[in-house]
């Protein structure tokens, strides 16, 4: 080679190497200074072991908590429209702490702050965390009214623009760019998760998407339709089911299809294969404790059904057999805030709306014509995600409180038929149905019982893909209601759909060592 030609190597190599995200390290007070497009940072403060956070009152509680590890904490907000002003933290733990990668904090509900304890948490194990407050302050739904700007903030736009911050700190503050970039939240973060997927897909390398609060202009109405059968009529109405009759049902319901699986083990393994109907129980006479009235049954039926507009097709699914026990938490008196706060605050943006007056094919279809655009992430064609070299594990919960699981479940089948069948789609994203979790296994209290963000962490890192992951099932849960902080009785493989565990034929039932998955 000449020496000129070596020269140009020489400096091109350089260039190559200035051109390169990273650089030198910055102070973290210094961060005050980077300039993103849209952002302004508010405030780079270092802090020490020791640090205390106060206590964090409204929709997320949290009681004071010292910092255990030296961070980074960075506050930021984001204006990428005039009627925008999207709330970000990020938390950086001390170089010599960093394990090179970045987790993200989803938000529940319509959530209105963030949540510096659980960014704390986060980056106290290692991760740089981020989060944001979705765009706005409001915990219930007077944010919304006016503003279709921050509908779309809080619908997909806040997630992202937390990511665009997180990461730019991150490289500043580290003088090299995060490793790898995760996502791991369930109900409405769920949902924040797929959006990530389907509009920002460079966003992530992995998302776990837990019970997600999906394709909302018709989760909504289709879940204020169980609690609007159910109450319309108060309590005193024919159609009212008594909490104390939902053991009743659920006992039916499994007596009906809990060996479906081959197993009496007082689980529904698959019950979209559960052929119960609430009719049996029906009052031969006068109610009674022991039966249904016509009323409570045909509750029942629409319960499991789900909304339908008024020429039968589906708007949303609805509870699966095995399900009862936690129907309490939408029926019992009134109908979910949630469901109340997106109809007052985006579909007639009118706080004094009666929910008694719902029309479920009307004012679904006037909720959709003003928000889809806004809240909908129902994409299936992932194919952005996958080329970018993105993995999902999807999760779905068979006994959901709150948010009727089967509707996920077909979306994951859409997925498939989009992207070319089940091998193409088991490449970069699976899912898995969990029998007897009442919503978000492994994200509530007890991490471990449910490992979905470890099996996504080798699955993106080292390549391996999740076959099973072990669902913890705990006493005092009620009926695998989420949260339940009771001794672990038993666990049980929960397989890569569509496949399902099947008990081995010996061994104790309660130990996950004794099934296998197998084809349906």
């Amino acid at each position: 080679m000449s020496s000129r030609r070596f020269l140009s190597a020489v400096l091109l190599a350089g260039l190559i190497f200035l051109a390169r995200p990273g650089g030198a390290q910055q102070s973290c007070e210094s961060l005050a200074s980077v300039r993103i497009p849209n952002v302004t940072i508010t405030s780079a403060r270092a802090g020490s072991p020791g640090f205390e956070l106060p206590a964090q009152s409204g929709f997320l509680n949290a009681p004071p908590r010292k910092v255990n590890a030296p961070f980074c904490r960075v506050e930021a907000y984001s204006a990428p429209t005039a009627d925008s002003r999207i709330g970000i933290e990020v938390w950086l733990p001390a170089a010599e702490n960093w394990n090179g990668k970045f987790l993200a904090a989803g938000n529940p509900g319509f959530i209105g702050s963030l949540s510096p304890s659980g960014l704390a948490a986060i980056m106290e194990r290692g991760y740089v965390a981020g989060g944001t407050d979705t765009g706005h302050v409001d915990p219930d739904f007077q944010w919304a009214i006016g503003h279709p700007e921050k509908w779309a903030d809080w619908g997909y736009r806040a997630v992202h623009e937390m990511a665009v911050v997180t990461k730019e700190m991150a490289r500043r503050y580290y003088g090299k760019p995060v490793r790898y970039s995760f996502w791991n939240s369930c109900h409405n973060g769920g949902n924040q998760g797929v959006s990530e997927a389907q509009r920002y897909p460079d966003d992530f390398d992995g998302i776990v998407v837990g019970d997600p609060a999906f394709q909302i202009s018709r989760l909504q109405p289709g879940s204020l339709y169980i609690s609007w059968v159910a109450l319309k009529d108060g309590v005193d109405g024919p159609g009212y089911i008594p909490v104390s009759k939902l053991e009743l049902i659920n006992k039916a319901a499994l007596d009906a299809c809990d060996a479906d699986d081959g197993l009496v083990d007082g689980l529904i393994g698959d019950p979209t294969r559960c052929r119960f109907d609430p009719g049996t129980l029906q009052c031969r006479g006068a109610d009674a404790p022991s039966c249904l009235t016509a009323g409570q049954v045909d509750t029942a039926r629409k319960i499991y059904a789900g909304a339908k507009f008024k020429d039968g097709s589906p708007i949303y699914s609805g509870f699966e057999p095995g399900s009862e026990l936690g129907w309490a938490f939408m029926i019992e008196k009134e109908p979910f805030s949630v469901n109340l706060n997106y109809f007052k605050g985006m579909v007639f943006q009118d706080p004094d709306w009666d929910w008694r007056t719902f029309d479920v094919d009307r004012d679904t279809r006037l909720g959709i014509e003003r928000t889809s655009k806004y809240v909908d992430n129902d994409s299936p064609d992932l194919r952005a995600f996958k080329q970018s070299g993105g993995k999902m594990i999807m999760v779905s919960s068979w006994n959901s409180l709150a948010l009727p699981p089967r509707q996920f479940v077909e979306y994951y089948k859409s997925v498939e038929r989009t992207m070319g069948g089940r091998g193409e789609t088991q490449d970069f994203v699976r899912l898995f149905s969990v029998p007897g979790s009442g919503g978000c296994p492994g994200f509530v209290m007890n991490e471990g019982d449910f490992d979905a963000f470890s099996a996504i962490e080798s699955w993106v890192e080292k390549g391996k893909e999740p076959e099973v992951i072990i669902y913890s099932h705990r006493k005092g849960a009620g009926g695998g209601a989420m949260g339940g902080g009771g001794d672990v009785y038993r666990t049980r493989p929960v397989c890569a759909y569509p496949k399902v565990a099947r008990y081995k034929g010996s061994g104790d039932i309660d130990d996950a060592a004794n099934f296998t998955c197998v084809e349906p």
